[in-house]
């Protein structure tokens, strides 16, 4: 038996250009899937090396493909987030929660390597059944 596949893969013109081969967002079953993305500014493509900083850019660009695809971050329902140093957890929550200040998603934080950057998120949201919907 062949099964169908399904969903639409996409890019999203004014999000962070990829590091690898994926796409940044994929439609499929009600979802929305984005790619892990980490701190680099897409229009400078200038990372910095503060830790606060990387955490709010990642955060954005998470954001920036979100409503590329006409999403927001209230439509998050799962992230996963890759710290290099969990020790910096505390930090990170604290501008975290900037983001998310009430009805926060689902959400897993692991300690890792990345190389050259100090986070990396990925998540999943809800696709919407109507504009209105949230």
């Amino acid at each position: 038996m062949e099964l169908e596949r399904t969903g639409q893969y996409l890019m999203v013109d004014n999000a962070a250009k990829p590091a690898g081969c994926y796409s940044h967002v994929v439609l499929a079953n009600g979802f929305a899937f984005v790619s892990g993305q980490g701190p680099k500014d897409p229009e400078s493509g200038v990372m910095s090396s503060v830790f606060a900083d990387q955490v709010r850019q990642t955060i954005s660009n998470v954001k920036t493909i979100l409503e590329g695809v006409g999403l927001d971050l209230e439509d998050v329902v799962k992230m996963n987030v890759y710290l290099t140093d969990p020790s910096r957890f505390a930090e990170y929550n604290a501008i975290y929660g900037e983001f998310f200040p009430h009805e926060p998603p689902a959400r897993t934080t692991i300690g890792c390597w990345l190389p050259g950057i100090l986070i990396e998120i990925d998540c999943i949201a809800a696709l919407r059944t109507s504009p209105a919907q949230r």
